[in-house]
């Protein structure tokens, strides 16, 4: 038996060893290919692109950089952005020891026994790719990352690959592994405008980094693999497991003892942040995600929302997150002049209807932060560009930086039917005055009265949000088609589920943002015509050469006499619908009302000539709230802040759709209509075989 387990023993060996001799192999293959295979030429110039770059560094490029600045429409100043480096600067004998040996455990362990690369590691991650198909591991050493943070891009081509090498042979050639340590500490980003392990400190616990336990330095340090994964304010548990495998690795090195480790291990992490980062400032937030996303698109990065498999999406969502962290990195360093579309004084008056409209509701979650919610976003009707948005109540709040505006997603109830019920129902020969039948479905939807009007014409049903209409043309239409406008518009959040005719009531998976429903209105109002949302006109560097223009362009969505109905119709919605008394005095306006299943998500959009707004109000986790009605608390949102939107403007009415004799020839006559089309009702969450009864 012991002579089978020493064969056993020595045929794992031998599978082990041969294998390294083929990554081997695979490697100096690779390495002769690039070589001889033409590429040679383009290798001598980037290891001497590396040699210059390094020759020519001092100290300070690992220290200083240029300060972006925001301004509003106006070109006042929203926001500077500093990355902290030059004033949190610390030496490697002010950092604490554990905070370096907690990351040489997670990041290189074999930081002080290489010369800048780890082939080992390097050949480690070329095994697990070949055995799981998938690059999960970089095989980046410090010194390679420090490379790429500070001279060169994130994106992962043979090219950058080459040079991260090329510039770390050369970095530890000039540069102390101390240097080299504390240059990465000073440089690494730590998520949410944090470079430098100090910055990192102050940002997430308000205090120096030489005043951390041990437990908390290792969450630090659990962050730059990946801030995003690991970021504090919206992915704690991510932080945590990480803190604690690195906690585990610095024991087995032996950096630290079993109590130390034990007693790690068991403290609980809370944030502290400063007083200066405490303004829950959606002017900024929305700002800097659209500049980074700008930037991101000057990459000729190509933005999908939809994918044929999750593996495509897992492969997406990679390269989208090293882009998005490098170009993040750009805007707190590069020294950008960043001009925004806000208006402040919309901002203003939007936040101040929030604030105002939700002023009663003073309960808080355990965080601190108001349970009653809500966001809105404005959109100028004329250039597509957003000139506010609200994520949230105001409030004096340390490090709450959620923007719901656009980081949220929740069912849109009825508000959703003139998206991917009505208006497309108009571009099928239905018009306003079709009659459809109000009637009981089997297994379908209930109307919010308990009762059923029988025959009505279709402008009726929208006026009252009659369910079992939208739910009848919606299945004529199928899910599948109208789902495909709001996938024109970039709603982000669609799953498989969704294909069913629930949606048709608003009843999704996940939901929608403020911002998409902007957007989605904004389109009906410009003749069917969509802009993707964003705030940013032109990126300007530091030189004043312009590095980014916001090029407008143009999606037809709808058709432009569909659309212009679907305006006509919703008109009626504020004067004799579900939003009736919500209008603006002489000013021409039109919008819908949408409530959820038990109140616990109402919306209001609606727009005039000049500006398109939406508005939801809700619990930030799903709960029944009295009186929450489209009508109710999002429209008087609405209505208070368009009538301060609009003082002093003119007047302007809505253009008038053609007749249905003009469509039949303009498109060659209707498309067969089944006669017994009909339904609809307001409010989402309905399911298939559910009878559902909302406003």
């Amino acid at each position: 038996m012991a002579g089978k387990k020493k064969k056993r023993k020595h045929r794992f060996f031998w599978f082990i060893a041969k294998l390294h001799f083929a990554l081997l192999l695979l490697v100096t293959a690779a390495a002769a290919w690039l070589f001889f295979g033409g590429y040679a030429k383009e290798i001598q110039t980037l290891r001497a692109e590396a040699v210059r770059m390094v020759s020519a560094s001092r100290a300070d490029t690992f220290r200083g950089n240029q300060t972006s600045i925001v301004y509003a429409a106006d070109n006042s100043v929203i926001s500077t952005l500093k990355s902290g480096k030059e004033s949190y600067y610390l030496t490697i004998d002010a950092i604490p020891p554990n905070a370096v040996a907690a990351i040489i455990s997670i990041e290189d362990k074999r930081f002080y026994h290489h010369k800048g690369v780890d082939y080992r590691a390097l050949l480690r991650a070329l095994k697990v790719m070949i055995e799981s198909g998938k690059a999960t591991q970089g095989g980046s050493t410090i010194t390679m990352q420090l490379a790429r943070n500070i001279f060169i891009s994130q994106e992962k081509t043979w090219q950058r690959k080459a040079q991260e090498i090329f510039l770390a042979w050369e970095i530890e050639k000039k540069y102390s592994k101390e240097q080299v340590l504390e240059f990465y500490l000073n440089n690494i980003y730590f998520g949410n405008g944090y470079y430098g392990i100090q910055s990192a400190s102050r940002g997430y616990f308000n205090r120096s980094v030489g005043e951390l336990s041990l437990s908390q330095l290792a969450f630090l340090c659990a962050i730059p693999n990946n801030p995003t994964i690991y970021d504090p304010l919206t992915g704690m548990g991510n932080a945590i497991s990480r803190r604690n495998r690195i906690l585990k690795r610095m024991l087995e090195d032996g950096k630290i003892s079993d109590a130390a480790y034990a007693g790690a291990l068991k403290e609980v992490i809370t944030l502290e942040r400063p007083a200066s980062v405490q303004k829950n400032d959606y002017v900024e937030t929305y700002a800097y995600y659209c500049a980074i996303r700008a930037l991101m698109e000057n990459e000729d990065f190509h933005f999908r929302y939809y994918f044929d498999s999750e593996k495509e999406k897992e492969t997406y969502d990679a390269a989208y997150e090293v882009l998005y962290t490098e170009c993040q990195r750009k805007l707190y360093t590069a020294g950008y002049h960043i001009y925004t579309s806000f208006d402040l004084n919309l901002q203003e008056e939007l936040q101040g209807a929030v604030d105002e409209t939700l002023g009663d509701f003073t309960e808080v979650n355990e965080e601190g932060v108001y349970a009653l919610q809500a966001s809105a976003v404005c959109i100028d009707n004329e250039s597509g560009y957003v000139k506010a948005a609200v994520g949230g109540r105001k409030q004096e709040f340390a490090g709450y930086t959620l923007n719901r505006a656009y980081q949220s997603f929740r069912q849109p109830g009825s508000a959703v039917k003139p998206l991917t019920v009505y208006t497309p129902a108009f571009e099928r020969s239905y018009t306003p005055e079709s009659m459809v039948v109000d009637e009981p479905i089997e297994d379908g939807p209930k109307n919010s009265s308990g009762g059923y009007a029988g025959e009505m014409t279709v402008r009726s049903a929208v006026e009252r949000s009659v369910n079992t209409v939208a739910w009848k043309l919606y299945e004529e239409l199928t899910p599948e088609r109208g789902l495909s406008y709001l996938k024109e518009m970039n709603f982000s959040k669609l799953k498989r589920e969704d294909y069913r005719p629930a949606t048709a009531l608003g009843g999704f998976t996940t939901g929608v943002s403020a911002l998409e429903m902007a957007a989605g209105y904004a389109a009906i109002e410009n003749d069917g015509v969509y802009r993707a949302p964003t705030c940013i006109v032109k990126i300007v560097d530091g030189a004043g050469n312009e590095v980014y223009a916001s090029e407008r362009t143009e999606k037809v969505v709808y058709r432009q006499n569909a659309a212009r109905m679907m305006t006509d119709v919703m008109k009626g919605v504020l004067t004799r619908g579900t939003g009736r008394g919500l209008g603006l005095g002489e000013m021409p306006c039109a919008g819908k009302t949408g409530t959820t299943n038990d109140n616990k998500d109402g919306w209001f959009a609606g727009y005039t000539r000049y500006y398109t707004t939406s508005v939801w109000v809700g619990y930030d986790m799903p709960r029944k709230m009295d009186g929450l009605m489209g009508r109710t608390y999002p429209g008087k949102i609405w209505q208070k802040f368009m009538l301060r939107a609009h003082e002093g403007l003119e007047p302007l009415d809505f253009l008038s759709y053609a007749k249905l004799s003009d469509e039949f020839v303009s498109n060659g006559g209707p498309e067969e209509i089944r006669p017994d089309t009909v339904s609809e009702n307001e409010t989402g969450n309905v399911t298939p075989g559910e009878a559902q009864k909302t406003e």
